[in-house]
């Protein structure tokens, strides 16, 4: 099986390395394309894989990958389309690009996979929601679910489902980030030393995560589960909803989806 990668910035280089580590492909079935001979270099020297011309990683893939930016996924398909096999499998990585307007571009016929995966994907923890064009088989999205699945976790979902998979996990760790960093910052505020801060409230997050994933327990359940009456924790969260932490995270998400819808 050959991989290709068009564009090969954060997200790509970290899917990469993703598939490298899981043994699915060698680094001489993989070939990244990039804009700069800049990047190129740095495709060579930090992952080793082969790096080719648009064109080229078209020509050579199996399965092609699409990172770059929404914006020039139009002219990039156009460039590429002529060398595409129609056995060739397109994953998409682009918010807002839906099956529909993919399929106008590449031809009928052409097997594609909308994703939206996310920058935990650096650190193997990635979250991907995936959505496959009917001219994808079983086998064919055994195959793209398996190299997502080398990153993190993935699930398939309905296509309308897909911009509001990009609001709750795709655009999400930038809002989780920021949780962090007022997190640190009030701790600093009281004395604590900026980088142990970070420690404190990143391992906090990382561990609050889990046990939602591990104890199938409601989120409302575990918070219950910390809030002793009359406690410091339920003043904290007393004050959390004064200044409407939930409402700001929920219209924050459906900015993200409306934005998602536009693009």
């Amino acid at each position: 099986m050959k991989i290709g990668f068009i564009g090969c910035g954060s997200m790509a280089s970290a899917m990469i390395r993703g598939i490298l580590k899981s043994g699915l492909a060698a680094q001489s079935e993989i070939m990244a394309s990039a804009k700069t001979e800049q990047t190129r270099q740095k495709i060579r020297e930090k992952l080793q894989v082969l790096c080719g011309t648009n064109s080229e990683t078209a020509s050579f893939a199996d399965v092609l990958f699409l990172a770059v930016k929404p914006q020039y996924y139009e002219e990039v398909i156009l460039e590429i389309r002529e060398k595409v096999r129609k056995d060739e499998i397109i994953v998409t990585i682009a918010p807002g690009k839906n099956i529909s307007w993919l399929t106008g571009l590449f031809g009928e016929g052409q097997k594609i996979v909308r994703t939206m995966p996310n920058t935990p994907a650096m650190v193997g923890e990635g979250m991907t929601a995936v959505c496959p064009g009917d001219a994808v088989s079983e086998e064919d999205l055994d195959l793209v679910m398996k190299l997502l699945e080398s990153f993190g976790k993935a699930e398939v979902i309905p296509e309308n489902l897909m911009d509001v998979a990009t609001a709750v996990s795709g655009s999400s760790p930038a809002y989780i980030f920021l949780v962090i960093e007022a997190m640190a910052d009030g701790a600093v505020a009281d004395g604590m030393p900026r980088a142990k801060a970070y420690r404190f409230a990143a391992q906090a997050v990382l561990g609050s995560a889990k046990m939602v994933l591990e104890t199938g327990k409601h989120p409302g359940e575990l918070k219950d589960m910390v809030c002793s009456p009359g406690g410091t924790t339920m003043e904290a969260v007393r004050v959390l909803e004064e200044k409407g932490l939930r409402s700001a995270l929920i219209e924050a998400e459906k900015a993200c989806v409306r934005k998602s819808r536009e693009m």
